[in-house]
């Protein structure tokens, strides 16, 4: 038994609109967007009263999926047996041109949490904050 490839990464938000603008600025594709019902989401998280908006984000080459998932409760918050995006440590992205994605951000009041810096003689790294506390590595091989 080994695992095949990774499937996904879902990633719980408060404020949907936000995440969504910052993946579409850092590069990623919308695929698709949905909404679960409760009865999917009590199956899977034993969670009652609850409803979500999915959002789905892809590279071009299909090579990574994204999921962001809005929780909409009664009480409006965010069910407690659901991680909390602060709980995953950061997203990482081989990405190209980083100087043009970090400024972009940077225009956008996304601050980097380091400047971009070249780690040994393979690649050049930076770390971004986007909403909620999501965490971001980019990641640009040199050449």
């Amino acid at each position: 038994m080994k695992i095949q490839k990774a499937n996904h990464m879902g990633v719980i938000v408060n404020d949907l609109s936000a995440a969504t603008a910052f993946f579409l600025d850092i590069g990623l594709e919308l695929k698709g967007q949905w909404d679960v019902n409760e009865e999917w989401i009590l199956a899977f998280t034993g969670v009652p009263n609850t409803t979500a908006t999915c959002t789905g984000f892809g590279a071009s080459d299909d090579h990574i999926w994204i999921e962001l998932i809005q929780f909409h409760s009664a009480e409006n918050v965010i069910p407690e047996r659901n991680a909390h995006p602060l709980n995953i440590q950061h997203i990482a992205f081989k990405v190209e041109d980083m100087e043009s994605i970090v400024a972009k951000l940077n225009e956008k009041g996304t601050a980097a949490i380091s400047e971009i810096k070249r780690y040994e003689k393979t690649c050049k790294l930076c770390y971004v904050r986007g909403p909620e506390g999501i965490i971001v590595e980019l990641s640009e091989t040199i050449q």
